[in-house]
């Protein structure tokens, strides 16, 4: 496993992102570990998060000049951290996340920050995609901006879990909308790091028996 896989899925673990147990999906399943990006809550963690997150953009797009999207909640402070992450490695990039209720008054609208206006391209980052429910509701939200077209989507922890067909789901959302899902890490990595340690055996069972049910068959 690369260093730089072991470190982040430490780091999750650390800060209570991940954990092990009896969980309810967005989906609706019912899953052995859980990924909640929600559990971040200091400075520190935040800013490794967006370094993590601008790490990963960096490779995968290079210098594209995109508008990060944090879907409401989880995503926002995703977006922020990520943005300042990038701006000190030198790349300076709008972003902007959606409000859950659309604002009657002031300014009103439901986007908060930078909108993007047509021609430009939006990167959405989020924690994690189950079966894809929560990014077709980001797209959903963004159809809303004419002219606007999503380049990519990051998140922390690819689940490797069927979508609503037998195809994986990151596979199905990158079919359906165009574009490309990367993830920093991959539940058969978190195996690999709970494998090296005994104690985790009964975590790593679990998880294996989850994906022969719900990982993708095709």
């Amino acid at each position: 496993m690369e260093a730089y896989k072991r470190e982040f899925i430490q780091f999750l673990e650390k800060a209570g992102v991940l954990k092990f147990g009896d969980f309810t999906a967005k989906s609706g399943r019912k899953i052995p570990y859980f990924i909640n990006a929600g559990m971040i809550k200091t400075g520190e963690e935040i800013a490794t998060l967006g370094e993590f997150y601008a790490t990963a953009y960096q490779e995968k797009l290079g210098k594209k000049q995109a508008v990060l999207y944090g879907p409401a909640y989880k995503g926002i402070s995703i977006a922020v951290s990520a943005a300042v992450a990038l701006s000190k490695n030198g790349l300076n990039v709008p972003f902007f996340f959606n409000r859950k209720e659309v604002k009657d008054h002031g300014e009103g609208g439901v986007f908060v920050g930078y909108v993007p206006q047509p021609g430009e391209e939006v990167v959405i980052v989020e924690d994690v995609i189950t079966a894809g429910t929560a990014i077709r509701e980001s797209m959903e939200i963004l159809s809303h901006l004419e002219g606007v077209k999503v380049a990519a989507t990051f998140i922390m922890v690819d689940r490797k879990e069927r979508g609503r067909g037998e195809k994986l789901a990151m596979q199905e959302v990158e079919e359906e909308f165009g574009f490309p899902v990367y993830s920093v890490v991959d539940v058969y990595d978190i195996i690999e790091y709970l494998e090296e340690n005994p104690t985790n055996a009964e975590n790593v069972e679990r998880i294996k028996n989850y994906l022969a049910v719900n990982g993708a068959k095709a």
